[in-house]
């Protein structure tokens, strides 16, 4: 395990995962989050965005934490794990919940109160966003270990066994 995704619903504890993994196994820890958005809330282009992250892709090693399914194939393309929570929608949005106001190291600023469109964007993931990741799961699953978490507790259970 050199190359790793972790992907899911925002609010599913992939980033509390993430930094787990990093700390048991030493791999650099990279968010996607931090790639494409900014202190002021604003975001980088789609260029800077995607040269970041194949200068992150080009190395030996790397946990990728985040979504972003417009560059997922590429990240595939170049993983041997995939982590990918898939937890349910009330869930995911208690997460959420949880981490209001509080400063995240994935995050360039710290969420204070729910932005509706982000809301909603949970709400629909699992219509619009997860048939995709499972079809490119699907695709590269001879290529790369899949491990599919439905609870927290499965993936602190995996932590528990490194």
């Amino acid at each position: 395990m050199d190359k790793v995704l972790v992907i899911g619903c925002p609010g599913a504890g992939k980033s509390t995962f993430s930094r787990k993994l990093a700390q048991k196994t030493g791999l650099p820890l990279h968010y996607l989050d931090m790639l494409w958005h900014r202190p002021d809330r604003t975001t980088v282009g789609r260029e800077e965005f995607d040269e970041n992250l194949q200068k992150i892709l080009i190395t030996d090693q790397w946990i990728i934490d985040g979504n972003y399914l417009r560059t997922l194939k590429m990240r595939l393309e170049e993983c041997d794990t995939v982590f990918f929570f898939d937890l349910p929608v009330d869930v995911c949005l208690a997460g959420v919940e949880a981490r209001m106001g509080k400063p995240r190291e994935d995050m360039p600023w710290t969420e204070t109160e729910w932005d509706e469109e982000f809301r909603q964007w949970i709400l629909e993931f699992p219509k619009y966003q997860q048939p995709v990741i499972e079809l490119l799961l699907e695709s590269y699953k001879s290529d790369c270990r899949i491990i599919r978490f439905t609870s927290r507790k499965d993936a602190d259970d995996f932590i528990n066994t490194l």
